[in-house]
């Protein structure tokens, strides 16, 4: 490091033991990594007004045990709710997060749904809500939701629906005449047209589609008189669907505001004793904390197993920190969490990965390049290793949109959020190809030569004109656009520091400005946030001390630029990730985590997995 730095040598090693012994304790018994997500207040909201409208609707339907788990559990989690308000009345998505207009209007409608809320906690609810949206009814929320989620209405039609069901639009149908109508009807198509269809929501919101979609045209039906045929006829065929598609753990992507809102839909629709709705209950009761509350979804185990790693192997300490056999566990693990058959849900095909290891999971690009780039760090030599392998870069390569990016779960429906191409994810994508390219059948590497070479150009496409790119599953609640320019920098850095040891990937030019836009971007105190002035966190200073110091080590000069300004910015960020962290021992996590449709999170691991990564690459870059 910098001789001018307050932290010696043996400041750092000691602060990336600690961290590296903190991150490898925190194991399950198993040998891998589960995580633990942040309590959400949106979560527990859509959880909450499921269980209310199943109360007032089930009585009839549902035996007293599964009646009396529903009011507890609604009980528990409506003085979770009213506990965790901000000072200013509204609800953000973590207790770390400000108040939002989604997450608001929906603990606003759980708690008048719920009927057991303080008209205190109600009154400054309402008022944060009138003030943000402009007004309380139906036409006023919903062009202010409107206004976040532009033509996707994956979200906002759940919102809406959700508001309809609570009784604040008011009664009968007229409350439904801003919750836009879901054409559930076309769930019942091949899924091949599906992209063709144009439809309104994104590829992972099927089950939203049929039940939200289903309960309007209960409510509030079409006046033509043959979609309305259309549409009734389609509900039998689209509710087995539903049910063909629902995992095993009865949570949609285990995630708990889908499962909540299949379920406050199918109930109010006159189904409450439907299997989809009695398998939905089974999953919010297991996923309920103790403390009342519920997480954006159960777990990111496959994910955080898979960035440990990553972390665990940089500078190459892998084996000197996992013995044989616990490599050879975490091996076995991997293999066993990737997809060898048609999925149900999406109709991905086999050799994908999940970001968890339970039945909700949905195969994405994320953690398939996650899971290969894993997969090399644990040895990769053997038969089985390389076969799976194989079948995950051709998972990658099919999945490769047009314009030569990456998206998250299929080729896309259109151009909605989470079926497009992404910096980070093609970034991702590139460094994974790398790590396998020489190991492929001729035929494939030829084939993956190509995809990179178009990977490249959409990155080229992609960067900003100030040198940055910006992710799509990370954010930051304080940066313009609440966008987190910085993880997307750090993450296409090290895929571009990789390739620029490549003759035939001419990186240089955009690999420099996006190393300038990383200098220009860290603050006084010598750590980064989300973007230049945003308040430094430990996640985003390491990944862009691990950025920076990669750099430094793989080609310290591109584009004319010295070394010096690199070793002192990585001086500086490490230094202040030593202090911060207490000598890694103390990690405070930030909600820079997106889930779908812009709801934040924080993960416990990810400060520590990012600091051990950085702390390893400056050392040996050092």
């Amino acid at each position: 490091m910098n001789a001018d730095s307050d932290f010696d040598h043996e400041e750092i090693r000691q602060a990336l033991a600690a961290a590296t012994r903190k991150l490898l304790d925190s194991r399950l018994p198993e040998g891998h990594w589960e995580g633990e997500l942040s309590s959400s207040a949106l979560s527990t909201a859509t959880a909450v007004l499921a269980l209310a409208v199943l109360l007032r609707n089930g009585k009839e339907r549902l035996d007293r045990p599964l009646l009396t788990t529903c009011r507890s559990l609604a009980d528990q989690g409506t003085t979770w709710l009213v506990g965790n308000r901000n000072p200013d009345g509204g609800f953000g998505d973590t207790v770390g997060s400000p108040s939002n207009l989604s997450t608001t209007a929906l603990a606003w409608a759980a708690l008048t749904g719920v009927g057991s809320a303080s008209r205190q906690a109600l009154d400054d609810t309402r008022a944060w809500l009138a003030d943000k949206a402009g007004g309380l009814d139906a036409e006023a929320l919903a062009a202010a939701i409107a206004a976040r989620y532009g033509e996707d209405r994956t979200f906002s039609a759940p919102i809406l629906t959700a508001c309809a069901l609570a009784g604040v639009f008011g009664p009968g149908a007229g409350a439904w005449r801003r919750v836009p109508q879901l054409p559930f009807e076309l769930a019942v198509c091949p899924p091949q047209w599906f992209k063709w269809l144009r439809l309104p929501v994104v590829s992972y919101a099927l089950p939203a589609l049929i039940a939200i979609g289903q309960v309007r045209h209960r409510f509030r039906p079409t006046r033509n008189p043959l979609l309305r045929l259309i549409r009734s006829l389609a509900r039998r065929r689209s509710l087995e669907l539903l049910q063909k598609i629902q995992p095993a753990s009865g949570g949609y992507l285990e995630a708990v505001p889908l499962t909540s809102f299949v379920i406050m839909s199918l109930a109010a629709g006159g189904r409450a004793d439907h299997p989809v709705v009695v398998r939905g209950l089974d999953f919010l009761t297991a996923t309920a904390r103790r403390d009342g509350s519920w997480p954006i979804d159960t777990n990111l185990a496959t994910w955080v197993t898979t960035q440990s790693l990553a972390s665990l192997a940089v500078g190459g300490g892998l084996e000197s920190r996992l013995d044989v056999e616990e490599r050879r566990n975490l091996r076995r693990w991997l293999l066993d969490q990737q997809y060898h058959s048609l999925h149900p849900y999406t109709h991905a095909d086999p050799g994908g990965w999940a970001w968890t290891d339970l039945p909700g999971g949905v195969p994405d690009a994320d953690d398939t390049a996650g899971a290969l780039l894993a997969l090399r760090h644990l040895g990769g030599g053997d038969a089985e290793s390389s076969q799976a392998a194989g079948a995950g870069v051709k998972w990658l390569l099919d999945l490769q949109n047009t314009d030569g990016g990456i998206p998250t779960f299929c080729r896309g429906w259109g151009r909605l959020p989470f079926d497009r191409s992404s910096p980070d994810l093609t970034a991702h994508a590139l460094l994974a190809w790398s790590g396998w390219q020489q190991d492929l059948p001729p035929r494939l590497r030829s084939r993956l030569q190509s995809a990179r070479r178009r990977g490249v150009d959409y990155l080229a496409a992609s960067q900003r004109e100030d040198g940055a790119w910006a992710p799509l599953w990370f954010g930051n609640q304080a940066a313009p656009g609440e966008e987190n320019p910085t993880y997307g920098t750090a993450r296409v850095l090290l895929a571009l520091n990789r390739l620029s040891r490549e003759p035939d990937f001419p990186v240089e030019g955009m690999r420099g400005r996006g190393i300038d836009w990383l200098l220009d971007g860290q603050n006084s105190d010598g750590g980064w946030g989300g973007a230049g002035g945003v308040d430094s966190s430990i996640e985003e200073t390491a990944l862009a001390v691990q950025a920076l110091a990669d750099a430094l080590e793989v080609a310290p000069a591109p584009g004319g630029l010295t070394k010096a300004p690199l070793e002192v910015a990585i001086s500086k960020g490490v230094g202040w990730l030593v202090a911060e962290t207490h000598g890694g021992r103390r990690f405070q996590p930030s909600p820079i985590g997106l889930y779908f449709s812009k709801l934040w999170y924080y993960e416990r691991h990810y400060p520590v997995i990012f600091t051990v990564a950085a702390l390893g690459r400056a050392t040996s870059a050092g």
